[in-house]
């Protein structure tokens, strides 16, 4: 429980409690504005206090998701050099970053006639993208 009340938690409380108040507020305005004769107040005074169901199941939906993350406890270590207990997983519980795959690209072959420089320049700086997936167009040494 005492991960709910970190600086962070608490701005989220705090905005909680802020836009549910300002949207049920707006929403009784609206319904004023509805009652004096305006008839398209009546569906912005629906949809203001749906504004705030959603605000409220979102902060619910984290907070349960805060407190389930708090709960799972790790899995028995092995002892060092032993098999690991019956019923565990070896290696890590959440998954890797994966990296992209990287993919031969075959160069394209030149075009006949291509005798414009700044044709050729481009052609150049395609070539080494294609050659260097990882980096970025400024890293381009051209």
């Amino acid at each position: 429980m005492k991960r709910l009340w970190t600086p962070a938690w608490i701005l989220r409380h705090v905005a909680l409690v802020v836009l549910v108040t300002g949207f049920l507020a707006l929403g009784w305005w609206q319904i004023s504005r509805a009652a004096s004769g305006n008839t398209l107040s009546w569906a912005y005074a629906v949809e203001w206090p749906i504004f705030a169901g959603f605000v409220v199941f979102v902060w619910w939906r984290e907070v349960r998701h805060a407190l389930r993350g708090t709960r799972a406890a790790p899995p028995p270590a092995a002892a060092p050099g032993g098999p690991a207990p019956a019923g565990t997983t070896v290696g890590p519980t959440t998954p890797a970053v994966r990296r992209p795959v990287r993919v031969a690209r075959v160069p394209a072959a030149p075009v006949d006639g291509a005798d414009d420089a700044d044709l050729a320049a481009y052609n150049r700086y395609l070539t080494w993208l294609n050659a260097n997936p990882g980096a970025r167009p400024g890293d381009y040494p051209g």
